[in-house]
């Protein structure tokens, strides 16, 4: 049995954007798809959480959402992991940080050295590869809060891509690009709806698969 973590945010918890504040059905998320397309043989574990970043803190939300700090504690919780897929990178492009999309690469740097120099080391056990996957890009909205909060995200989301591809090859990763198979919904130019996330989970499928029998 190969046990695969999948740490994100929003997209990751299924944020629907249709019903603001509700997510999408389990069986509608992308890990959960991922899960079926991947048929006997896998767990997957889905830790997403709205608003959290690769390494940055807010005094606004009532939980951590740094998701350097927390990935730790998530690691050891479900260890032994063959695999932990990371999928951040959309909320580092907030105007309260820096919003740019080197931000961003730098706090999925932080996040890739964690699970590969700090993950439980349990007698025979490996630490789990790693899979950084690139958000899907901002889409414009005329939602006047998200076009606000996200005023320079529609172009800096754009490069996220590449930077993530560049640091997978670095760091010895598998890459994934969700913007070459789910956009975003121009309602709040974020999150995705029921197709798009499934579409996500029916694209990753395969590359996991080879990933893991390499």
């Amino acid at each position: 049995m190969k046990t695969i973590l999948c740490y994100g945010d929003s997209i990751t918890w299924g944020s629907d954007p249709d019903r603001p504040g509700l997510r999408h059905a389990r069986e509608d998320r992308w890990p959960e798809v991922m899960r079926a397309e991947l048929g006997p043989g896998y767990h997957v574990l889905a830790e997403g959480l709205r608003g959290r970043t690769t390494a940055f803190d807010t005094g606004l939300a009532d939980c951590d959402r740094n998701g350097a700090s927390v990935l730790p504690t998530v690691l050891y919780t479900h260890a032994p992991l063959d695999l932990v897929i990371l999928m951040l990178g959309s909320n580092d492009l907030h105007d309260m940080f820096a919003a740019k999309a080197s931000v961003a690469m730098q706090g999925m740097r932080r996040c890739v050295e964690i699970v590969q120099k700090h993950s439980p080391r349990l007698p025979g056990v490996a630490a789990p590869k790693v899979l950084i996957a690139a958000p899907p890009h901002f889409v414009k909205t005329t939602d006047p809060f998200y076009a606000d909060i996200f005023s320079r995200a529609v172009e800096q989301s754009r490069k996220i891509g590449p930077l993530y591809e560049a640091l997978a090859a670095e760091m010895g990763c598998a890459f994934f690009d969700c913007a070459r198979h789910a956009i975003a919904s121009p309602v709040d130019g974020v999150h995705l709806d029921v197709e798009n996330t499934r579409a996500i989970g029916r694209a990753i499928a395969p590359l996991v698969r080879d990933f893991l029998t390499d």
